[in-house]
Protein backbone atom coordinates (compact mmCIF):
# COMPACT_ATOMS: atom_id res chain seq x y z
CA UNK A 1 0.00 0.00 0.00
CA UNK A 2 1.29 3.24 -1.29
CA UNK A 3 1.33 5.54 2.00
CA UNK A 4 1.62 9.47 0.58
CA UNK A 5 2.27 12.51 2.36
CA UNK A 6 -0.52 14.07 4.69
CA UNK A 7 -3.26 15.17 2.54
CA UNK A 8 -4.80 18.69 3.39
CA UNK A 9 -7.62 17.12 5.12
CA UNK A 10 -5.18 14.77 7.09
CA UNK A 11 -3.18 18.27 7.95
CA UNK A 12 -5.42 19.50 10.58
CA UNK A 13 -5.56 23.25 9.30
CA UNK A 14 -9.44 23.51 8.43
CA UNK A 15 -12.60 21.30 9.07
CA UNK A 16 -13.78 19.63 5.76
CA UNK A 17 -17.62 19.90 4.84
CA UNK A 18 -17.88 18.46 1.27
CA UNK A 19 -16.70 14.35 1.07
CA UNK A 20 -15.31 12.93 -1.70
CA UNK A 21 -17.36 9.83 -1.24
CA UNK A 22 -20.58 11.67 -0.64
CA UNK A 23 -20.27 13.83 -4.13
CA UNK A 24 -19.27 9.75 -5.22
CA UNK A 25 -22.23 8.58 -4.18
CA UNK A 26 -24.14 11.30 -6.12
CA UNK A 27 -24.75 13.42 -3.14
CA UNK A 28 -25.45 17.22 -4.54
CA UNK A 29 -25.48 19.06 -1.02
CA UNK A 30 -22.61 21.34 -0.88
CA UNK A 31 -21.79 23.77 1.25
CA UNK A 32 -19.31 25.54 3.74
CA UNK A 33 -17.03 28.29 4.50
CA UNK A 34 -13.34 28.30 4.99
CA UNK A 35 -10.47 31.53 6.33
CA UNK A 36 -7.54 29.84 4.13
CA UNK A 37 -6.53 31.50 1.61
CA UNK A 38 -3.73 31.40 -1.53
CA UNK A 39 -1.01 32.59 1.12
CA UNK A 40 -2.08 29.61 2.85
CA UNK A 41 -1.87 27.15 0.26
CA UNK A 42 1.46 28.75 -0.31
CA UNK A 43 2.61 27.91 2.55
CA UNK A 44 1.07 23.94 2.73
CA UNK A 45 2.79 23.32 -0.38
CA UNK A 46 6.52 24.22 0.92
CA UNK A 47 5.79 22.89 3.94
CA UNK A 48 5.39 19.43 2.52
CA UNK A 49 3.20 16.72 3.65
CA UNK A 50 6.01 14.71 5.79
CA UNK A 51 4.48 14.51 8.99
CA UNK A 52 8.51 14.69 11.04
CA UNK A 53 9.36 17.77 8.50
CA UNK A 54 5.97 20.06 8.32
CA UNK A 55 6.23 21.20 12.19
CA UNK A 56 9.34 22.79 11.68
CA UNK A 57 10.77 26.21 11.02
CA UNK A 58 10.86 27.14 7.12
CA UNK A 59 14.74 27.41 7.53
CA UNK A 60 15.07 24.13 8.96
CA UNK A 61 12.32 22.57 6.57
CA UNK A 62 14.45 23.24 3.44
CA UNK A 63 17.02 21.93 4.96
CA UNK A 64 15.57 18.57 5.57
CA UNK A 65 14.01 18.20 2.21
CA UNK A 66 17.71 18.88 0.65
CA UNK A 67 18.65 16.56 2.67
CA UNK A 68 15.92 14.22 1.77
CA UNK A 69 16.68 14.88 -1.90
CA UNK A 70 20.50 14.38 -1.39
CA UNK A 71 20.16 11.13 0.03
CA UNK A 72 18.04 9.92 -2.57
CA UNK A 73 20.94 10.63 -5.23
CA UNK A 74 23.37 9.30 -3.21
CA UNK A 75 22.60 6.12 -1.18
CA UNK A 76 18.89 5.08 -2.28
CA UNK A 77 19.79 4.86 -6.16
CA UNK A 78 22.76 2.72 -5.74
CA UNK A 79 20.92 0.73 -3.33
CA UNK A 80 18.15 0.29 -5.67
CA UNK A 81 20.91 -1.50 -8.69
CA UNK A 82 21.57 2.51 -9.96
CA UNK A 83 25.06 3.38 -9.68
CA UNK A 84 25.18 6.81 -10.71
CA UNK A 85 27.97 8.38 -12.39
CA UNK A 86 26.94 11.55 -12.52
CA UNK A 87 24.56 12.96 -9.59
CA UNK A 88 24.74 16.46 -11.03
CA UNK A 89 23.28 15.04 -14.13
CA UNK A 90 20.84 13.08 -11.72
CA UNK A 91 20.12 16.10 -9.32
CA UNK A 92 19.43 17.95 -12.75
CA UNK A 93 17.11 16.12 -13.84
CA UNK A 94 14.67 16.06 -11.07
CA UNK A 95 14.58 19.49 -11.07
CA UNK A 96 13.27 19.53 -14.90
CA UNK A 97 11.04 16.98 -13.90
CA UNK A 98 9.75 19.17 -10.91
CA UNK A 99 9.33 22.26 -13.60
CA UNK A 100 7.08 19.80 -15.81
CA UNK A 101 5.04 19.37 -12.54
CA UNK A 102 1.06 18.91 -13.96
CA UNK A 103 2.25 18.63 -17.10
CA UNK A 104 2.41 15.89 -19.76
CA UNK A 105 6.20 16.67 -21.05
CA UNK A 106 8.05 14.10 -22.91
CA UNK A 107 10.97 12.73 -21.11
CA UNK A 108 13.22 13.07 -23.66
CA UNK A 109 12.31 17.18 -23.59
CA UNK A 110 13.10 16.89 -19.61
CA UNK A 111 16.49 15.20 -20.25
CA UNK A 112 17.03 17.78 -22.25
CA UNK A 113 16.48 20.55 -20.26
CA UNK A 114 18.47 18.86 -17.51
CA UNK A 115 21.55 18.67 -19.50
CA UNK A 116 21.29 22.02 -21.45
CA UNK A 117 25.03 23.08 -22.17
CA UNK A 118 26.45 19.33 -21.91
CA UNK A 119 28.11 17.96 -24.93
CA UNK A 120 28.28 14.39 -23.88
CA UNK A 121 24.60 14.02 -22.80
CA UNK A 122 23.10 10.88 -21.22
CA UNK A 123 21.54 8.37 -23.65
CA UNK A 124 17.53 8.44 -23.82
CA UNK A 125 17.87 4.84 -22.06
CA UNK A 126 19.07 6.70 -18.60
CA UNK A 127 16.16 9.39 -18.37
CA UNK A 128 13.74 6.09 -18.41
CA UNK A 129 16.28 4.21 -16.34
CA UNK A 130 15.55 7.32 -13.73
CA UNK A 131 11.99 7.21 -13.77
CA UNK A 132 11.65 3.58 -13.06
CA UNK A 133 14.26 3.88 -10.06
CA UNK A 134 12.39 7.10 -8.69
CA UNK A 135 9.19 5.46 -8.86
CA UNK A 136 10.58 1.95 -7.41
CA UNK A 137 11.60 4.73 -4.56
CA UNK A 138 7.83 5.77 -4.23
CA UNK A 139 9.12 9.49 -5.26
CA UNK A 140 7.13 9.82 -8.68
CA UNK A 141 3.76 9.79 -8.05
CA UNK A 142 2.58 10.30 -11.61
CA UNK A 143 -1.08 10.82 -12.88
CA UNK A 144 -2.05 8.38 -15.76
CA UNK A 145 -4.53 9.00 -18.37
CA UNK A 146 -7.50 8.11 -18.00
CA UNK A 147 -9.23 5.03 -20.02
CA UNK A 148 -12.79 5.26 -20.22
CA UNK A 149 -14.89 2.09 -19.28
CA UNK A 150 -17.32 2.55 -22.24
CA UNK A 151 -16.18 3.78 -25.61
CA UNK A 152 -17.84 7.59 -25.38
CA UNK A 153 -14.34 8.89 -26.38
CA UNK A 154 -11.63 8.51 -28.86
CA UNK A 155 -8.15 9.99 -29.70
CA UNK A 156 -7.26 10.40 -25.98
CA UNK A 157 -4.14 11.21 -24.94
CA UNK A 158 -1.80 8.59 -23.16
CA UNK A 159 0.77 10.60 -21.10
CA UNK A 160 0.92 10.57 -17.80
CA UNK A 161 0.92 13.73 -15.75
CA UNK A 162 4.25 14.56 -13.86
CA UNK A 163 4.21 14.71 -10.30
CA UNK A 164 6.46 13.98 -7.56
CA UNK A 165 5.46 12.24 -4.25
CA UNK A 166 4.92 15.75 -2.55
CA UNK A 167 4.65 19.47 -4.50
CA UNK A 168 7.62 20.78 -1.62
CA UNK A 169 10.13 18.56 -3.36
CA UNK A 170 9.04 20.11 -6.42
CA UNK A 171 9.52 23.53 -5.23
CA UNK A 172 13.02 22.76 -3.40
CA UNK A 173 14.44 21.07 -6.98
CA UNK A 174 13.25 24.55 -8.37
CA UNK A 175 14.82 27.16 -5.31
CA UNK A 176 11.36 28.47 -4.64
CA UNK A 177 9.99 29.31 -1.49
CA UNK A 178 6.87 30.98 -0.62
CA UNK A 179 7.98 34.72 -1.14
CA UNK A 180 9.39 33.57 -4.80
CA UNK A 181 6.52 31.84 -5.36
CA UNK A 182 3.64 34.65 -5.16
CA UNK A 183 5.98 36.56 -7.21
CA UNK A 184 5.19 34.07 -9.58
CA UNK A 185 8.85 33.35 -10.37
CA UNK A 186 9.06 30.50 -12.20
CA UNK A 187 12.49 28.64 -10.46
CA UNK A 188 15.50 27.36 -11.94
CA UNK A 189 14.51 25.25 -15.09
CA UNK A 190 12.29 26.91 -17.38
CA UNK A 191 9.64 24.04 -18.58
CA UNK A 192 6.56 24.41 -17.48
CA UNK A 193 2.98 25.43 -19.51
CA UNK A 194 1.37 27.89 -17.62
CA UNK A 195 2.71 29.32 -14.10
CA UNK A 196 4.93 27.02 -11.69
CA UNK A 197 2.43 28.43 -8.37
CA UNK A 198 -0.88 27.04 -10.58
CA UNK A 199 0.91 23.55 -11.19
CA UNK A 200 2.17 23.28 -7.52
CA UNK A 201 -1.44 23.74 -6.52
CA UNK A 202 -2.71 21.54 -9.00
CA UNK A 203 -0.72 18.84 -7.38
CA UNK A 204 -1.60 19.32 -4.05
CA UNK A 205 -4.78 19.00 -4.85
CA UNK A 206 -3.91 15.85 -6.92
CA UNK A 207 -2.19 14.59 -3.77
CA UNK A 208 -5.09 14.95 -1.17
CA UNK A 209 -8.00 13.44 -3.96
CA UNK A 210 -5.63 10.18 -4.52
CA UNK A 211 -5.81 9.81 -1.00
CA UNK A 212 -9.63 10.71 -0.50
CA UNK A 213 -10.23 8.37 -3.53
CA UNK A 214 -8.13 5.22 -2.42
CA UNK A 215 -10.49 5.41 0.93
CA UNK A 216 -13.35 5.51 -1.23
CA UNK A 217 -12.22 2.47 -3.75
CA UNK A 218 -11.69 4.77 -6.72
CA UNK A 219 -8.76 5.92 -8.81
CA UNK A 220 -7.55 9.34 -10.07
CA UNK A 221 -6.29 9.75 -13.53
CA UNK A 222 -6.60 12.83 -15.77
CA UNK A 223 -8.26 13.42 -19.17
CA UNK A 224 -6.94 15.22 -22.31
CA UNK A 225 -7.68 14.87 -25.94
CA UNK A 226 -4.71 14.07 -28.22
CA UNK A 227 -4.85 17.26 -30.39
CA UNK A 228 -5.02 19.15 -26.61
CA UNK A 229 -8.64 21.10 -27.70
CA UNK A 230 -10.19 19.56 -24.37
CA UNK A 231 -8.32 18.61 -21.00
CA UNK A 232 -9.56 17.66 -17.80
CA UNK A 233 -7.45 17.73 -14.18
CA UNK A 234 -8.80 14.86 -12.51
CA UNK A 235 -11.25 12.14 -13.20
CA UNK A 236 -12.02 10.38 -9.98
CA UNK A 237 -13.55 7.05 -11.18
CA UNK A 238 -15.97 4.92 -8.86
CA UNK A 239 -16.09 1.54 -9.00
CA UNK A 240 -19.24 0.81 -11.45
CA UNK A 241 -17.19 3.04 -14.23
CA UNK A 242 -18.85 6.25 -13.61
CA UNK A 243 -16.43 9.41 -13.02
CA UNK A 244 -16.54 12.42 -11.48
CA UNK A 245 -14.48 15.36 -13.31
CA UNK A 246 -12.24 17.65 -11.44
CA UNK A 247 -11.08 21.18 -12.52
CA UNK A 248 -8.49 22.91 -10.65
CA UNK A 249 -8.54 26.46 -10.41
CA UNK A 250 -5.80 28.48 -8.20
CA UNK A 251 -7.73 31.74 -7.94
CA UNK A 252 -10.44 33.00 -5.29
CA UNK A 253 -13.36 32.79 -7.90
CA UNK A 254 -14.79 30.59 -11.12
CA UNK A 255 -15.61 31.81 -14.09
CA UNK A 256 -17.53 30.07 -16.79
CA UNK A 257 -13.80 30.02 -18.98
CA UNK A 258 -13.63 27.71 -15.81
CA UNK A 259 -15.74 24.99 -16.44
CA UNK A 260 -16.06 24.93 -20.23
CA UNK A 261 -14.37 21.26 -19.90
CA UNK A 262 -16.37 19.81 -17.24
CA UNK A 263 -19.37 20.74 -19.80
CA UNK A 264 -17.79 19.19 -22.69
CA UNK A 265 -17.13 15.94 -20.67
CA UNK A 266 -20.86 16.01 -19.41
CA UNK A 267 -22.21 16.58 -23.21
CA UNK A 268 -20.23 13.05 -24.59
CA UNK A 269 -20.42 11.24 -21.83
CA UNK A 270 -24.23 11.90 -20.01
CA UNK A 271 -25.13 9.68 -17.10
CA UNK A 272 -21.33 8.14 -17.03
CA UNK A 273 -20.65 11.69 -15.12
CA UNK A 274 -21.92 12.18 -11.93
CA UNK A 275 -20.75 15.37 -10.71
CA UNK A 276 -18.55 18.12 -11.64
CA UNK A 277 -16.58 20.06 -9.65
CA UNK A 278 -13.99 22.78 -9.49
CA UNK A 279 -11.66 22.82 -6.82
CA UNK A 280 -10.23 26.45 -5.98
CA UNK A 281 -8.39 28.93 -3.48
CA UNK A 282 -11.07 30.79 -2.84
CA UNK A 283 -13.81 30.77 0.40
CA UNK A 284 -17.05 29.24 -0.60
CA UNK A 285 -18.32 26.23 -0.81
CA UNK A 286 -21.52 26.50 -3.54
CA UNK A 287 -22.85 25.17 -6.76
CA UNK A 288 -23.43 27.45 -9.71
CA UNK A 289 -26.44 28.10 -11.54
CA UNK A 290 -25.67 25.29 -14.21
CA UNK A 291 -25.52 23.18 -11.72
CA UNK A 292 -21.03 22.67 -10.94
CA UNK A 293 -20.21 22.53 -7.75
CA UNK A 294 -17.39 24.81 -6.59
CA UNK A 295 -15.73 23.71 -3.60
CA UNK A 296 -12.07 25.36 -1.97
CA UNK A 297 -9.20 22.90 -1.43
CA UNK A 298 -9.56 22.98 2.35
CA UNK A 299 -13.03 21.90 2.47
CA UNK A 300 -12.59 19.03 0.41
CA UNK A 301 -12.61 15.70 2.33
CA UNK A 302 -12.69 11.89 1.77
Amino acid sequence: MRMRPLSVAERGIETPTVSLAALLAGNRDIGGTTRLRLTDYVEEITASGFPAIRGLPPRVRRVELDAYLDNVVQREFPEQGYPVRRPAVLRAWLAAYAAATSTTTAYSKILDAATAGLANKPAKETTLAYRDALSSLWLLDALPPWIPSHNHLDRLGQSARHHLADPALAARLLGLDDAALLRAEQGTTSLSEGTILGALFEHLVALSIHTYAEAGEARVSHLRTRNNDHEVDLIVQHADGRVLGVEVKLADRVEDTDTKHLHWLQDRIGEDLIDAVVVYAGEHAYRRRDDIAVVPLALLGP
